[in-house]
């Protein structure tokens, strides 16, 4: 009986092949976003959608984007939509939030100058924030209608962790907040962003605050999930996403003030996120113990 309730619960977790095309497309577009702001950091002044002076912030975002590479990787291969629903929501958020900014400062893409590298960059840019935030929201919608009810909780969330997490995300919003909202109305000068250890255009500020606010986004619905069986494809990007960014600010170190207090807090904040990552992929990755297993599944029997 409880296998018969599992086999009638799963058809409405599976992964549709719609969401599969868009983690497709989202993992070759943040491949290639990767390539030119990670790995030619020192020219995207010249060669990215806009010029982004400081190679610091093009950088952060390049590593930001090689966590969503990772991110759609790994959540390629799950087929349960609870397991990378927070993931999922967390991209549509950001794609959204970086649509939004960049019809805001469209005057600043190389859309008719800056040599033909720089004018397909932003072509492309402009094409995938038109079509992927709306196709986001399409199979977020389509996998949702599909759900009955909240999925159980297999292992519950440890109250340090939800504690961590939520400090985080506080932070981690709080600061895309400001930064979002200090591009909205600047235009051609550095945004106020005083805790940022290092200056920000206010396009490249809006942007960095849009991946921040995604992540305090996930935070919470990580917390709202409590499950630490669904927490894998979250903790590994988690974790890339923190190592990554201290990879860029090791790397650039030199254009960076080693007496800032910003920078420390910014270390320490990127020390936590790796730690915080790295345990929810270790504890998503142990198998859940038998009886918690079984209870679930008596549980589901019975509400169907």
């Amino acid at each position: 009986m409880e296998q018969d309730g599992a086999q009638d619960r799963r058809p409405t977790d599976d992964v549709r092949p719609g969401t599969r095309w868009l983690l497709i497309a989202f993992a070759v577009l943040t491949a290639l976003a990767v390539n030119q702001l990670l790995v030619f950091a020192d020219v995207a002044d010249r060669f990215w959608a806009w010029a982004i002076p400081t190679e610091l912030t093009a950088a952060f975002l390049g590593a930001a984007y090689a966590a969503g590479f990772v991110l759609a990787v790994v959540a390629l291969r799950q087929r349960e939509w609870s397991r990378i629903r927070v993931p999922v929501i967390t991209v549509t958020a950001f794609t959204w939030l970086t649509a939004v900014a960049t019809g805001i400062h469209l005057h600043k893409f190389h859309l008719t100058s800056g040599g033909p590298i720089a004018q397909g960059a932003a072509r492309v840019w402009l094409a995938v924030y038109l079509l992927i935030p709306l196709a986001c929201l399409g199979v977020v919608v389509a996998q949702e209608r599909r759900r009955h009810g909240p999925d159980p909780v297999l292992r519950p969330m440890p109250a340090g962790l939800t504690a961590v997490l939520a400090i985080e995300g506080i932070v981690m919003a709080a600061a895309g907040g400001v930064l979002f909202a200090g591009g909205v109305t600047v235009h051609h000068h550095a945004s106020a962003a005083a805790f940022w250890p290092w200056p920000l255009m206010p396009l490249g500020s809006m942007v960095i605050g849009a991946w921040l606010i995604a992540l305090g986004l996930a935070a919470a619905l990580v917390i709202a999930q409590r499950d630490l069986s669904r927490l894998f494809v979250s903790g590994v990007t988690y974790t890339v996403f923190g190592v990554l960014q201290a990879v860029a600010v090791i790397w650039h170190w030199p254009q960076l003030s080693r007496h800032d207090v910003s920078l420390w807090l910014y270390l320490t904040m990127l020390a936590a996120v790796v730690l915080t990552g790295a345990y929810g992929w270790w504890a998503a990755r142990r198998p859940a113990p038998q009886q918690d297993t079984s209870g679930v599944a008596s549980a589901a029997t019975s509400g169907t």
